[in-house]
């Protein structure tokens, strides 16, 4: 390993419970790059930053910051090094402002000592959003009142304040508009001109050329190897993590559909989305395209009874009903995979069973008792077509990587077997090998007679599950496309508002 690189780690080895996480990894990477980390769900990539972070301690081996060894037993320690992390799930304090997120361990005082000065406050917090592009976040609004992608911007804001040497981003763009996105490189850019070493986890592949210097690759929990971005391309990087070379192949679609699974009038949420009208047939998947903020994910949750319509009517099966809580949209044949599983999708201190089951429990009961034997094969068989990782049903939740847990949410709501489905998000954290697989499972719950509503902000992923596509802008439907005529060119200018959408179909 290089002496002179500004980061060295080691021999890393971590194991839980038995099973290794890593063996062994060595990873080094000089001050002021871009080195971005990359594998299938499972790797290992998020238990190497969270051992540097001082969030887990590794079973052997040593880190080294500037040639000098350092023992991170803490992330106390780890943020003394000035190193922070932006992790796939928020450390945000809800009910606490952006303020007071941002500048959490850091709020000015006034010049007695006594108290905050939250003008001052204020204005640093406003600072270091207009510093890195999202100005447009107002400094005293509650965590809780944001969006998800908002909220990840907060979390980027409060790293990127106490001017950190190293910046670990773990799937950071998973939330973000193309938007967004663009104005998260631009900051990546001036850290590294600051000298700022950043370690970049995606799945993307596409951002890996557009932002990386290097790329690191690991294979259950093992180093496969370190190549310039410039020296490779998506296939060879593919190949280095699945082991085999891989394609990005959608399954076949289907041409007619007859029967009617899903019918909505003039849908509308008071300053949120309006005028929403579409309907959707039995084994049909009806893509909703739109940048954050467009209120595709606010009008599922309101079809799912999550939140509240203020206008418009939901028809199934020629029948209006009413699905004014997830119960009743439950007990109406309709499900609905989350955007944000980690806040309202998965109960992490319960295990990989609980988590399964909990939307299925009343199959499995009978006279109020649990059938455990029926609950423990059930939930094994979705483990196994879904290849959750570990296999054990009993591990708890938060053991899992972020893209099994993805899995978990899908298993949950692929359980209930209803007629409706509501994916927000499905392959949000998933690498690209499992993609496939989830891409190949909405496809069958399609040709089983099922009614798939896919959002995804994933244009190829929109494009090549979808049979038909709707896209969404500030709250309006702007555009609807067939199969044949949607292409990413066209649905990006349509969600941006630069050319109308209503093709002919």
């Amino acid at each position: 390993m290089n002496s002179s690189m500004f980061l060295e780690m080691k021999s890393i080895s971590k194991s839980y419970n038995g099973t290794k996480a890593l063996q062994k990894v060595d990873f080094s990477a000089e001050g002021g790059e871009v080195h971005a980390i990359i594998g299938e769900n499972g790797a290992g990539k998020s238990t190497l930053v969270k051992i540097l972070t001082g969030a887990v301690l590794a079973d052997e081996g040593s880190i080294y910051i500037s040639g000098k060894e350092c023992r991170i037993d803490s992330p106390l320690v780890a943020q003394r090094l000035r190193i922070r992390a932006v992790h796939q799930h928020f450390s945000l304090i809800s009910h606490l402002t952006v303020t007071e997120n941002i500048l959490i361990g850091n709020l000015p005082v006034t010049s007695a000592g006594f108290c905050i000065d939250w003008q001052k406050a204020h204005t640093i917090a406003q600072n270091v959003l207009e510093r890195i592009g999202f100005c447009d976040l107002d400094v005293k609004a509650r965590v809780s009142s944001l969006s998800v992608s908002q909220k990840q911007m907060v979390e980027i804001a409060k790293a990127v304040s106490v001017s950190p040497k190293i910046l670990v981003m773990d799937e950071p763009s998973a939330v973000l508009s193309q938007k967004e996105l663009d104005r998260l490189f631009t900051v990546i850019r001036l850290l590294k001109d600051e000298k700022v070493l950043v370690l970049y986890i995606s799945h993307r592949l596409n951002e890996i050329f557009q932002i990386a210097d290097r790329v690191t690759v690991l294979k259950d929990g093992c180093f496969v190897g370190t190549i310039r971005v410039t020296e490779t391309d998506k296939p060879a990087l593919v190949k280095m993590m699945v082991g085999r070379a891989i394609e990005e192949i959608f399954p076949d679609k289907v041409s007619h559909f007859d029967v009617e699974a899903l019918a909505v009038s003039c849908l509308g949420r008071a300053d949120v989305f309006s005028d929403i009208t579409f309907s959707i047939a039995k084994g049909e998947i009806l893509g909703f395209y739109g940048l954050v903020g467009s209120g595709r994910t606010e009008m599922a949750r309101c079809i799912f009874g999550a939140d509240r319509l203020t206008s418009g009517k939901i028809v199934l099966k020629g029948k209006p009903v009413n699905t004014s809580s997830p119960r009743r949209a439950i007990n109406e044949g309709i499900s609905m995979l989350t955007e944000d599983r980690g806040h309202d999708g998965l109960i992490l201190f319960l295990s990989i069973r609980d988590n399964v089951s909990l939307a299925s429990l009343k199959k499995m009961t009978r006279l109020g008792v649990l059938n455990k034997r029926l609950q423990n094969s059930l939930v094994i068989d979705m483990i196994k077509k879904l290849r959750i990782k570990p296999e054990n049903p009993d591990k708890p939740l938060r053991a899992l990587s972020g893209g099994n847990q993805q899995k978990v949410v899908l298993a949950k709501w692929l359980m209930l077997e209803t007629p409706i489905l509501i994916l927000d998000e499905p392959t949000r954290g998933v690498d690209v090998e499992t993609k496939h697989g989830i891409y190949a499972i909405i496809r069958g719950l399609a040709d089983s007679g099922a009614a798939v509503l896919l959002i995804s902000s994933e244009l190829p992923e929109v494009i090549g599950l979808s049979d038909r596509i709707i896209v969404m802008k500030e709250g309006q439907m702007v555009g609807e496309f067939s199969r044949w005529e949607a292409s990413e060119e066209k649905l990006l200018a349509c969600a941006t508002g630069v050319t109308s959408g209503r093709g002919g179909i």
